[in-house]
């Protein structure tokens, strides 16, 4: 946001700037200057050239500007077509009757030719030789019938028709402003013959300095030198009158702009060169922890050609760090590819806490690390592929027809076993911190694999109890609606914040609905506080998913609203009323084995018609299989324990 305010504050002071410059550079070629109404872009009403050093107009060098005359360099030259003189035609100059020209090889005789003498090649004429003024024109020039311009000359004629001044090898230009006189005050409008009626100018009066022109600098008072005004007087306002007022303002005004840029340019050097050093520095601190602790570093291609270019079709998730790919790595292997968004000290600490937290431990239900990349400055984690995506997505019947109850309560268990390890296992213990339904993923078997540890931190085991942690304090973080409520009051982070998430978890199993759902009435926008209310008046019947078909059987019943009751604890207000994840993952292991029966007959028949014995819930082994019978997803396993 900083780098935003600043870049926009420097193109606004670029943005004043640039008529100034672009006036000014229009006007300029090289170290000279040409007056209002020449110009060398669009918009000026006589358009000009800059050659590299040179002026030029219809090819030819201008020597000089006067008031109502371009003075132009017309050197000798023996194979000059006639035909040059053309471009000194225009629709706001022309050849005055000023000049005197030199042609070669005249078939017809010029008009007016002096006397002749041989040159190399052919005969040199003088054209023309008149008193008269005006403007030259182009067909006049051609009824000379000459081949060639050899050389020009210009000669100021005195009242008595004497020559007063003659410059060899030079061509005199009259100009004019088509259009409607648009003089400044203090300025003449000038027309009539001085232009051959073809337009105007205009004359700055006496006494008055500048170009004239409206769309110009207009005419200024000439100032006259004075021993009075020395620059403590004109600064004291006792000479020079507005235009002192005016070169202060504009010198300030121009002064304050300068000094902006230069330090907007001067901070944003330095503050690229801090970020720069910041991701060198992350670049580092990610190569070190990714090589202590023995995950692989993929190269960049490698991950690149996996996930086809990150193309769209391959992405599969998005969330609030990065985006998820699916690709293959060698002939088979599938991975996900995470690309974290931003590279920053927040998202760099992420990938370094997951780096750390995951490849130190090890459990069937936690996703595996499998690698991670810090080229191109991109910061990128591998994890084993996870093919039926997330339990959210099925919840919420964005893949699927939705889970049966058996496999819904099998994913609860292994997860709750998965973070129960974290909890009381793992030593220091790790709190997750972010448990919510997208962050656990199914594998091939439909197994549950806790995902996601980039908020997770490390807890201190009391010494007296292994399942009684002290807290750790922190600022809260995680998703809205899973989130522990005391986590807000005081920011103690303890292993009861994840107990409270799984136990929104828990619900979401129970009624797949939405964690929060503004559609829903304002009190029962979030999740937990409308599971709290129907749980508490013994009214869970109305928010159980449907397709559970709850009374289809006594134990089906009886193990949602066990479920439910578990979830009504872990959601407890007081941190102290929640029982532990150990407890949590024990309770549901119990309600899992009460639901074991022993298998008769064949569960699915050749027919692929489903037994009487379908409902009978059944723990799923290494060996399973699963089946879609219509809209029911069947588990059938291939070895049941009880």
């Amino acid at each position: 946001m900083i780098h935003l305010q600043l870049l926009l504050l420097l193109y606004t002071s670029l943005a004043l700037l640039l008529p100034l410059i672009s006036a000014a550079g229009n006007q300029s070629c090289g170290n000279k200057n040409v007056p209002y109404p020449f110009g060398f872009t669009d918009g000026f009403p006589i358009r000009l050239k800059c050659s590299g050093p040179n002026i030029t107009v219809g090819g030819f060098n201008v020597r000089s500007f006067t008031r109502d005359r371009i003075l132009i360099d017309l050197p000798a030259s023996c194979t000059r077509p006639i035909n040059d003189t053309s471009p000194l035609f225009g629709p706001n100059f022309a050849l005055t009757m000023q000049n005197n020209f030199f042609l070669k090889n005249c078939s017809g005789g010029a008009a007016a030719a002096a006397t002749p003498r041989d040159a190399d090649n052919g005969e040199v004429s003088c054209f023309p030789v008149t008193k008269s003024e005006g403007f030259l024109t182009e067909e006049k020039i051609n009824e000379s019938g000459c081949l060639f311009l050899f050389a020009g000359m210009r000669i100021d004629q005195a009242e008595n028709g004497q020559a007063e001044s003659i410059q060899l090898n030079t061509a005199e230009l009259g100009w004019w402003v088509t259009g409607k006189c648009a003089c400044s005050a203090n300025a003449d409008c000038v027309n009539g013959t001085a232009t051959a009626d073809r337009g105007f100018r205009c004359n700055c009066r006496d006494g008055f300095v500048g170009d004239g022109f409206v769309a110009g600098r207009g005419c200024v008072k000439l100032v006259k030198a004075s021993s009075n005004c020395n620059p403590s007087n004109y600064l004291n306002g006792k000479c020079g009158g507005t235009t002192r007022v005016g070169v202060l303002v504009g010198g300030i005004i121009a002064g304050a702009i300068l000094m902006s840029i230069i330090a907007l340019v001067c901070c944003f050097i330095r503050r690229r060169s801090t970020s720069l050093r910041s991701r060198k520095s992350a670049r580092r601190l990610l190569s070190e922890a990714a090589v202590s602790n023995s995950v692989t570093l993929y190269p960049h291609r490698d991950l690149y050609r996996a996930t086809d270019g990150f193309s769209e079709k391959q992405r599969i998730g998005t969330g609030a760090y990065g985006t998820v790919f699916a690709g293959r790595i060698g002939a088979n292997e599938w991975v996900a590819v995470k690309c974290i968004k931003r590279f920053d000290t927040d998202s760099t600490d992420q990938v370094m806490n997951e780096i750390k937290l995951l490849s130190s431990v090890s459990h069937p239900n936690l996703v595996r690390l499998l690698g991670c990349c810090i080229e191109k400055n991109e910061q990128i984690l591998v994890y084993e592929f996870m093919p039926n995506g997330t339990l959210a997505q099925h919840l919420q019947r964005e893949r699927g027809f939705g889970l049966p109850w058996t496999v819904r309560l099998t994913i609860a268990a292994e997860t709750a076993n998965a973070i129960a390890h974290l909890h009381s296992v793992v030593h220091p213990p790790i709190y997750h911190r972010d448990i919510k339904s997208s962050n656990i993923l199914l594998d091939y078997n439909y197994n549950s694999k806790v995902a996601d540890f980039g908020l997770s931190r490390l807890g201190t085991a009391d010494s007296d109890s292994s399942l009684d942690m002290s807290h750790i304090s922190t600022a809260p973080q995680g998703t809205p609606g899973y989130l522990d409520p005391q986590y807000h009051q005081n920011f103690h982070l303890s292993d009861k914040s994840d107990v409270y998430s799984f136990g929104v978890v828990l619900v979401e199993i129970i009624t797949a609905m939405k964690v929060v759902d503004f559609g829903r009435p304002s009190n029962e926008v979030n999740l937990a506080a409308l599971a709290i209310d129907r749980i508490g008046r013994g009214q869970l019947d109305d928010i159980i998913d449907p397709i559970l078909e709850p009374n289809r059987d006594a134990w089906t019943l009886s193990s949602i609203h066990k479920v439910a009751e578990l979830a009504f604890r872990c959601l407890a207000f007081h941190r102290d009323m929640r029982p532990s994840m150990l407890e949590v993952a024990g309770e549901l292991e119990q309600i899992r084995l009460s639901g074991w029966a022993p298998m008769e007959g064949n569960i699915v028949g050749s027919t692929g018609s489903v037994s009487s014995c379908e409902s009978t819930p059944s723990r799923l082994t290494g060996k399973s299989a699963r089946v879609e019978t219509g809209r029911t997803l069947v588990v059938v396993p291939m070895e049941v324990v009880g």
